[in-house]
């Protein structure tokens, strides 16, 4: 494609020197699982997140599978969730044995309907799940409010959503308001604002490795130390496994990839939220496109937009015709997948977006001119 969808070349370009040094240092160590290296960088993500514990583990899903154990979550508990996610966000709850409890989404912003949760809570329920799609804070406030009147656990699930910040006071607005109404809210990197976070660093993130990898954060001591035990086999030392745990460490070489990397997260999330802010500006007069609203807490893994009557496939062909990428994140809702079609019914607004929604290109050095190119094409269609 002319113009990828993602293209992760031009970052190395710009940092190959302190990547391929930091590579080398790790190479010349010997040390090549845990170690120094993942013990910085799990300081360092914490103090960045303002949070007590970064526990770095092999992949987002292990981080999502691993907090629910931590959680003590299994056979016989209930989890609610979205419909409109990846697959892990489910798996993570079926592969402890609990069983996901799919809750439908907000049109503006992708994320669960708080205000759909209590119908789903019963005897069962232990916790919710919450996803930050598309790097977009869900509404956590309400969500806590929930969780506390019914004694429930809080799992973020923040594989889309490094560096992006929750404004408490901008609860259900789902609409950008002015810098200056923000100047005195509540706000939290997402992931220290339930009772733990999970991140990937998949290579496609906004803060990704150059392989797969994963972090826990939390601020409870009791939820670290078990995490900490069940990534290395259930062991609190070598050869005294107290649980049955499972090999999920970050390994080195992705620790010093992704060390180097944090030093320029909060310029690339920006660069990401001015890219976003202007395909919508060069979107704005489209009368068969819904543009994403645009909150300064958003860090736009994906700039996605709705495509409307029917005619989203059309697009997509008409972009890919004229050499430009773009993804479908979620063609079939969790709930609707074939692991689990016979047992849920669809939700309507899940359904009705997951045939909306297209994903243009977006990444931090993506030029105002491609965007341009970008945005021309789709303003082409069906004109």
């Amino acid at each position: 494609m002319k113009i990828p969808v993602l293209d992760l070349k031009p970052q190395y370009q710009l940092l190959k020197p302190e990547i391929d040094q930091a590579i080398a240092n790790v190479l010349e160590s010997t040390q090549f699982v845990l170690g120094p290296e993942v013990k910085l960088l799990e300081t360092e993500i914490a103090d960045y997140l303002g949070v007590k514990h970064a526990i770095g583990v092999n992949s987002g899903t292990d981080a999502l599978i691993i907090a629910l154990r931590a959680l003590n979550i299994g056979i016989g508990d209930e989890v609610i969730t979205t419909s409109f996610s990846f697959y892990a966000t489910a798996e993570s709850i079926s592969l402890v044995g609990a069983k996901p409890i799919f809750v439908d989404i907000e049109e503006g912003d992708f994320n669960i309907n708080s205000s759909q949760i209590k119908d789903k809570i019963t005897s069962k329920t232990k916790a919710i799940m919450p996803v930050h799609l598309y790097g977009q804070p869900a509404a956590m406030t309400e969500i806590l409010t929930i969780a506390k009147e019914y004694g429930l656990k809080v799992i973020e699930d923040c594989a889309q959503a490094f560096g992006a910040v929750y404004y408490g006071d901008c609860l259900g607005c789902h609409q950008s308001c002015k810098d200056s109404q923000r100047q005195n809210l509540t706000q939290k990197y997402v992931g220290g604002i339930g009772d733990v976070g999970a991140y990937s660093f998949y290579p496609t993130k906004n803060l990704g490795a150059y392989g797969d990898g994963g972090m826990i954060v939390t601020n409870n001591d009791d939820i670290a130390e078990l995490a900490k035990m069940l990534r290395v086999h259930g062991a609190k030392k070598n050869y005294h496994n107290e649980l049955v745990g499972y090999n999920s460490r970050l390994d080195s070489l992705q620790a010093c990839v992704l060390r180097v990397k944090l030093k320029y997260i909060n310029q690339w999330n920006e660069a990401r939220r001015n890219i976003a802010k202007n395909y919508n500006h060069l979107l704005a007069n489209n009368q068969n496109i819904i543009t994403p609203n645009i909150s300064k807490g958003h860090v736009f893994h994906q700039y996605t937009i709705r495509v409307k009557n029917g005619k989203r496939d059309e697009l997509k062909e008409y972009l890919a015709k004229n050499d430009i990428g773009s993804m479908i994140y979620y063609p079939i809702p969790q709930d609707q997948l074939p692991v689990y079609q016979e047992k849920y019914q669809p939700n309507p607004i899940t359904m009705k977006l997951a045939g909306e929604v297209l994903s243009l290109p977006i990444f931090p050095e993506l030029s105002l001119e491609r965007v341009t190119e970008v945005a021309q094409i789709i303003n082409s269609f069906n004109t």
